[in-house]
């Protein structure tokens, strides 16, 4: 039962709807919540009991303004999001422990070599940078192996083929990895979090009381997700390499396989951080353009949501309202 305080937080707009830019992560067992001022970590520990990390954001542009700036940011802010969540999805795996209690070799060295405090953050960095690396190994690497192919086949192909193809190669890649991922046991339970969070979030922005009931009503699509970004990544990538490809100076050594590699992981800080202003402007506003925009992404969260059970929604509901702002309209677009 909400406190009538708590009722008046959750409802800043009380005769309408608004766009929040409070987003979140789902976990295992858990969901992390990002407000303007604060982050929040809820899991539900193995006796069901709800586990709290709540803690102020640091922000990088703080601490250097230029970071901020439009085109800049995007890089900035995806890889603080990627630390940030790559941390507080190890933190809810700490509550799920495997059977296997005896520390291995590697952990045992890390904490021998670095102490506990520093080797969490080694193990954070290396995980980090796991993460990355694979994504660009499938969706960078694989695609541009697959497709030199094609000039074997037939070396006079034109160019513009071969960037088609490695186009429909990485979207064809990207479906079948969220497919995949979709039909694991555990991932789509978490999966189930990601709508309970998702739920949550339109629930909020509706200016419902934050309840089990309310949020269950909610749909579990929303147009700023992280698919949805993930593969706006992917389209943006397809049409800027294209572009670059055509170039008279690219075009003339684009046919060898590490040249267009290079080229693409030069352009992957552009890539993002054009990607991020087209999510910022579809977070911003709702028209006919930006519904375009996010038409494909809410039809991939049918892989990536799952409708989630009660104890989920009280675990986004508990996340949710650590992060709201004391001040009204200060999570508004």
């Amino acid at each position: 039962m909400q406190t009538e305080r708590e009722q008046v937080r959750t409802a800043p707009e009380s005769c309408g709807t608004f766009r929040t830019t409070i987003g979140g992560q789902a976990l295992i067992e858990g969901i992390l919540m990002r407000g303007p001022q604060k982050q929040a970590i809820v899991v539900r520990n193995q006796e069901g009991n709800l586990e709290t990390k709540a803690e102020e954001l640091r922000l990088v542009r703080e601490r250097y303004p230029i970071l901020g700036l439009p085109f800049l940011r995007g890089c900035v802010n995806f890889l603080d999001s990627i630390v940030k969540g790559t941390k507080a999805l190890m933190w809810s795996a700490e509550f799920y422990p495997e059977e296997e209690e005896t520390p291995g070799k590697f952990e045992t060295w890390l904490e021998h070599t670095f102490g506990g405090g520093t080797a969490m953050k080694v193990l954070t960095t290396f995980a980090a940078v796991a993460g990355i690396l694979f994504s660009i190994l499938l969706f960078v690497f694989l695609p541009t192996l697959l497709t030199s192919g094609l000039l074997y086949i037939d070396p006079d192909a034109p160019l513009w083929l071969r960037n088609l193809l490695e186009g429909v190669v990485k979207v064809a890649i990207f479906l079948v990895y969220l497919w995949l991922c979709s039909k694991l046991p555990d991932i789509k339970r978490t999966f189930s979090y990601h709508g309970a969070e998702h739920k949550c979030i339109f629930c909020y922005e509706r200016g419902l009381p934050l309840t089990v009931e309310n949020v269950r009503s909610m749909p579990r699509h929303h147009p700023r997700c992280g698919t949805s970004f993930l593969f706006v990544v992917i389209i943006v990538s397809i049409l800027v390499s294209s572009v670059i490809f055509a170039l008279p100076p690219i075009r003339e050594i684009a046919a060898n396989t590490l040249v267009r590699i290079a080229v693409h992981l030069l352009l992957l800080p552009a890539v993002v951080s054009i990607t991020y202003e087209i999510n910022r402007l579809v977070g911003r506003y709702d028209n006919s353009i930006t519904r375009i925009l996010t038409a494909p992404g809410l039809r991939l969260q049918n892989f990536t949501t799952f409708e989630p059970d009660d104890s989920m929604i009280e675990v986004a509901i508990a996340a949710l309202n650590l992060v709201i702002p004391e001040e009204k309209g200060q999570d508004t677009w």
